[in-house]
């Protein structure tokens, strides 16, 4: 096709594990295009709070023992992406707000605890260095928290990031590497033309470009860019709810998730208290379908249990007047494990997505960039390779 531009790799989506991918490719010499059909960071990695959570989430632990071995199944990919972190302000030459303080996940009863006992087994049966913290030692550490919390699971190198910031560092990087970015421009189709030859997809705004991989970093968009290869693949659109407050003086010196219930908080620099956890927004429809281009609704219910659980956890936080109330939309896959890796049925395209996508981004971006690369890689993918859904497409 006479003008058709042709590439190394096309990266679709332009939040942090995009732009990671491509400045891990550029960077070794690769020709890059990465297209976003909004702006840079618009979605989950620009407006999720940041947190860096290593140890298993709420959501990982809350149904039973059998679920959270499941979930514990990508904790080696929690290990790496806690050291890349450290690292990743100076590797990109950029502040990119990170502090890792460490992390609590606090128990208010003696179920909790035993939760958090059980936990921490796991997690230091993988390597993750957790400690049981007593009330004793919290009022020490952690003086904030509120009298009904009896015991907190302590990770010393949790912390935050500025979402802000940390995609446009990587592709500000991956630009000065030759990548090129296009952003408002989406994928239309995809259509392989050969398995030396490799994919060809037509653009939002008309043109087409041949690329010999396809990387999938669409977040909650990236099942429907599977379907444009011919593959079906579990990815789940959920929608979920966060509170800002108004700056108050320093209170929150940790990441605090909960054992027993959905809460996450932490202080920004700035003095705004960021409160989540994964309280549910309603997903938005039309004629059917999942609407991915209307911000989920907000819940009341959410919002309400959301502010009463992060009051009963820091009473200090009761005082300080929200500022504001947002939604989004995030991935997660059917097992709850990352998509890493070549898609099934399919030659050249690969994928990234789910699980824990904003903290483990940059370990997720490094192995991917190192199988298109063709480089041997230190860990063990099995559990998280696509090819585990392969039947879902009998193509």
């Amino acid at each position: 096709m006479s003008g058709e531009r042709i590439l190394d790799t096309l990266v679709v989506g332009g939040g942090l594990l995009g732009c990671a991918v491509a400045y891990y490719l550029a960077r070794e010499g690769l020709d890059v295009l990465l297209v976003e059909k909004e702006q840079l960071n618009r979605q989950a990695s620009g407006q999720n709070a940041g947190s860096l959570h290593f140890q298993l989430e709420y959501r990982m632990i809350e149904n039973g023992v059998a679920a959270a071995q499941k979930a514990a199944e990508a904790l080696p990919l929690h290990l790496d992406a806690q050291q890349r972190w450290m690292a990743l302000s100076g590797e990109l030459g950029a502040d990119l707000g990170i502090a890792q303080h460490g992390g609590l996940m606090v128990a208010e009863d003696a179920a909790q605890v035993a939760v958090l006992e059980r936990k921490i087994a796991l997690e230091r049966s993988f390597g993750l260095d957790v400690t049981l913290l007593d009330q004793a030692e919290l009022r020490r550490r952690a003086p904030y928290l509120g009298p009904a919390v009896v015991a907190a699971a302590f990770c010393a190198g949790e912390g935050k990031a500025d979402p802000r910031r940390c995609a446009l560092a990587y592709a500000g990087a991956a630009v000065r590497h030759g990548a090129a970015i296009r952003s408002q421009v989406g994928v239309d189709e995809l259509a392989l033309v050969g398995r030396s030859a490799g994919w060809r997809a037509r653009l939002s705004d008309g043109s087409t470009v041949r690329a010999r991989t396809i990387v999938i970093a669409a977040g909650a968009w990236s099942g429907r860019v599977a379907q444009l290869a011919g593959v079906a693949l579990p990815v789940s659109p959920v929608g979920l709810t966060m509170t800002a407050t108004g700056r108050t003086a320093p209170l929150v010196k940790h990441l605090v998730q909960h054992a027993g219930r959905r809460l996450s908080m932490k202080q920004t620099p700035e003095g705004n208290i960021l409160i989540g956890g994964g309280w549910p927004a309603r997903l938005r429809h039309l004629q059917g379908i999942v609407d991915l281009e209307r911000r989920p609704e907000l819940l009341l219910t959410s919002m309400t249990a959301n502010l009463a659980a992060a009051a009963e956890v820091v009473p200090g936080v009761a005082h300080v007047p929200v500022l504001r109330i947002w939604t989004g939309t995030t991935a997660l896959v059917a097992d709850q494990l990352p998509l890493l890796g070549e898609v099934p049925k399919t030659h050249g395209v690969y994928i990234a997505t789910g699980g824990s996508a904003f903290t483990l981004g940059p370990t997720y971006a490094r192995i991917l960039a190192d199988q298109i690369l063709a480089r041997p890689s230190s860990f063990n993918t099995q559990a998280y390779d696509p090819k585990r859904f392969g039947s879902l497409t009998l193509a």
